[in-house]
């Protein structure tokens, strides 16, 4: 690693004000990394366990001397779960904070408005989990760890056929979501192929709070499984009418539904239900995702779920790309997280592809009374 002298880190900041480049803010603060997510409101689970994932590896990063000679600190700014309030944020961590990077969002269509922002500014923007294709069609300033939702839908397809032998299943889908709506069509196109049949398809809007006409609609079509790809605030809400409509099949979802409230909130109705996720601490084999596991409990007290796995891996990219780039220079970091290749990462093997799209398996958990159960781990063919 070069370490560059405080003159020469000087002379390379002049130089970048006087190109007329946004260079990142370097002061006794060290390098400044931004992050924008859910702290508050009804997606601050995801917001939460990512930021804790991160922190999990800026403590590692700083223990061991920072970058390029320098501390390196994260300035979060909350979303409120806001797509307005995104474009705020992102602007806020550009503007006030001078950062030279920006991790975040975990919701796809939070991710796409802060996204907007970071390719119109020219700042890096690594999301650590929205999995809607259309976010890194942005631009080149855009890239993200997770896997993508052709992919999950694919995989909870093949789960309900193969595995869990259901033909007919209906769709239930937040309508203003685009994390949502990708991952239903996704799974209705995959299902479909494997020779099922998706017998009918309701939505719903984030902010209802009683589903009884599309359940209905639902359960005249007699199917054995429903799949429900939205977030876990909304999902709780959901379960409790699907089970006091007599519904006796299985539900099924993607990574929306981690949250550590999942299995504290549902009175058991979601108990045998499986959803798609990015990581879980039994499907850990290798060194740095046992490392990572084994830290988290120490540090928080609960297990880490695939948020807090990918918010740790989007950091390692972010921090490992500035390494490479030699420079907290925006465009000389972009360069260098585009060329990331074998990052060990705790969710695996991380290497960028022309997309800016990280190629990664999904593991497919069971919720239990108090827990969730690791079932398998599914790779990309």
């Amino acid at each position: 690693m070069h370490h560059l002298t405080r003159r020469e880190l000087l002379q390379a900041a002049a130089a970048a004000t006087l190109s007329g480049s946004l260079g990142c803010k370097k002061s006794s603060n060290g390098i400044t990394i931004g992050l924008y997510l859910s702290l508050t409101g009804d997606k601050a689970d995801f917001g939460i366990s990512t930021r804790n994932g991160i922190n999990i590896a800026l403590d590692e990063l700083n223990a061991a001397g920072g970058v390029l000679g320098q501390r390196v600190r994260v300035v979060a700014e909350d979303t409120r779960g806001d797509s307005n309030e995104a474009a705020s944020a992102v602007t806020r961590l550009i503007d006030r904070e001078r950062v030279c990077g920006i991790i975040g969002e975990v919701a796809s269509t939070l991710s796409l408005a802060g996204g907007r922002i970071c390719q119109r500014r020219g700042i890096p923007m690594i999301s650590p989990s929205s999995t809607n294709p259309a976010v890194t069609q942005i631009g080149d300033c855009v890239f993200r760890v997770c896997f993508l939702d052709p992919f999950q839908g694919e995989v909870m397809a093949r789960f309900a056929k193969n595995s869990l032998h259901v033909s007919r299943v209906a769709i239930f889908k937040d309508q203003g979501s685009a994390y949502s709506t990708g991952l239903a069509d996704a799974f209705r196109t995959a299902f479909t192929a494997l020779g099922g049949q998706v017998v009918d398809t309701q939505s719903y809007r984030e902010t209802d709070t009683h589903f009884s006409a599309q359940i209905s609609s639902m359960l005249s079509h007699q199917p054995e499984a429903l799949f429900v790809p939205g977030y876990y605030a909304q999902l709780a809400l959901i379960a409790r009418e699907v089970r006091g409509a007599g519904f006796q099949g299985r539900m099924l979802g993607g990574d929306g539904w981690s949250s550590n409230t999942l299995t504290q909130n549902d009175d058991d109705k979601l108990v045998g239900d499986f959803y798609s996720e990015g990581f879980a601490p039994e499907g850990a084999t290798t060194p740095v995702a046992q490392r990572f596991v084994q830290k988290y409990r120490e540090k928080y007290r609960i297990e880490p779920n695939g948020l807090a796995a990918l918010g740790y891996d989007a950091a390692l990219v972010m921090f490992d790309s500035i390494r490479r780039a030699g420079s907290a220079d925006p465009a000389q970091i972009k360069r260098a997280i585009a060329a990331t290749r074998g990052v060990n990462g705790a969710t695996g093997t991380i290497s960028l592809n022309a997309q800016r799209d990280a190629v990664k398996s999904a593991v497919i958990l069971e919720v239990r009374e108090n827990s969730v159960r690791y079932r398998e781990t599914v790779n990309p063919t």
